[in-house]
């Protein structure tokens, strides 16, 4: 019997680890553009106090007709404070909502300015809007010169509790959410909550899903303040709102920090409970429903789906139900039994949608009671059915048809 034949080629492995520290300041203020208040220009100064800093700022649309006065307030806080700091341009507006993430003419002509106005590494992209604007307006940023320093001032409740707090930038692409796009910290993120005060009530109580999202898998005593509030958040009380955002946004900053994976590259994203359902309900009503609606909708679902599971107590799931409702965010839509290609509704679609996200395993965060998270690896879909049977028989009656 002959030896086995040796190896003829040796392969030399070198093995590099690089490991990036990742700081950011993440400041709650009022009257952010008020000269008197130095959170913008230290922000921009930080880490070189000694240099001139050039900025171009990307305004949402929705932001601006709200607040016509800002253009003016930022001339002239950047012009109080020209020493340190230069605005090389009026505000660049994009349209606000998911219009801002689905048009790529968007993300070509921001990088066009940004080339026109010679925005380099050591210059300032300021964005000033909703999720969605900040998130096309990051895609943008870091897609040029490998990544441009931004600073984001996020305007509505989503904004500041979670989407403009954490490391995500994205646009949707070939008929899917956040198909494109980055993990690239901000340079600093500033919430000020004077600028919640002129949202639409809506906009106001669909931001409040993610602060229910977070204290459920995270933290049962955010969850009770959540229930014994829920009159104020649900009138959009400005101070309630305020503690809500505040709250809500340290725990996904928690999760950011504390995980072990910042930028996902695990198959489980507990952050997005309730989201598989959100997602695919955004794309099947064509965005009608915001995605802080259609992330209250998934809860409930995704809540009673675990209760029916045994997974769930019934009075937990109760709590869930009745929270959702005090705040007034919706609990059904007709969408979630539209057929889909095969026999059941094309929400199940939603299901294969985030096996593939995830990188072929399907990982998705349930609740097992308040403040407690579990991760399954399958769903069953006579629960599920049998979920949104009791959803559309417990629908208010002005949402019926």
């Amino acid at each position: 019997m002959s030896s086995p034949a040796v190896p003829t080629h040796r392969n030399e492995v070198i093995r590099q680890r690089i490991a990036v520290p990742f700081e950011y300041p993440v400041v709650f203020t009022r009257g952010l553009f008020d000269p008197g208040n130095l959170a913008l220009r230290d922000a921009l100064c930080e880490r070189e106090p000694d240099r001139r800093h050039r900025a171009i700022v990307v305004m949402d649309a929705g932001f601006s007709a709200a607040w016509p006065e800002v253009t003016g307030a930022l001339t002239s806080y950047f012009a109080a404070h020209a020493s340190a700091i230069e605005l090389v341009t009026p505000p660049i507006e994009i349209p606000g909502g998911e219009a801002a993430k689905n048009d790529p003419a968007i993300i070509e002509g921001l990088q066009s300015a940004f080339h026109r106005h010679r925005i380099d590494r050591h210059s300032f992209v300021i964005t000033i809007g909703g999720g969605a604007a900040i998130d096309a307006a990051g895609y943008a940023a870091a897609t040029t010169h490998r990544g441009l320093r931004t600073v984001r001032v996020p305007t509505t409740v989503l904004a500041q509790n979670d989407a403009g707090v954490g490391v995500k930038n994205g646009v949707n692409a070939f008929g899917a959410k956040n198909f494109l796009g980055t993990f690239v910290p901000p340079f600093a993120v500033l919430c000020d909550t004077d600028l919640l005060a002129r949202l639409p009530r809506r906009e106001a109580i669909a931001g409040l899903a993610e602060a229910v999202k977070v204290a459920l898998i995270r933290d049962v005593e955010f969850f009770s303040w959540i229930e014994s509030n829920a009159a104020a958040l649900a009138a959009a009380n400005q101070e309630a709102m305020a503690e809500a955002v505040r709250r809500c946004a340290i725990l996904h900053l928690r999760h950011i920090a504390t995980s072990g994976d910042p930028f996902e590259y695990g198959s489980a994203r507990p952050l997005d409970f309730g989201h598989w359902a959100a997602h695919k309900l955004e794309g099947l009503t064509k965005h009608e429903v915001r995605h802080g609606e259609a992330v209250g909708i998934g809860m409930l679902l995704d809540s009673r789906y675990a209760f029916l599971q045994g997974m769930l107590a019934e009075t937990d799931f109760d709590r869930i139900s009745r929270v959702l409702a005090a705040l007034g965010l919706p609990r059904w839509h007709d969408q979630l039994v539209a057929p889909g290609r095969a026999s059941g509704p094309a929400l199940l679609d939603g299901l294969e949608d985030f096996r593939e996200h995830l990188g072929g395993e399907l990982t998705v965060t349930l609740v097992s009671g308040i403040g407690r998270a579990v991760e399954v690896h399958e769903m069953h879909e006579p629960s599920i059915l049998a979920a949104l049977d009791w959803m559309r028989a417990t629908r208010p009656q002005s949402s019926r048809p």
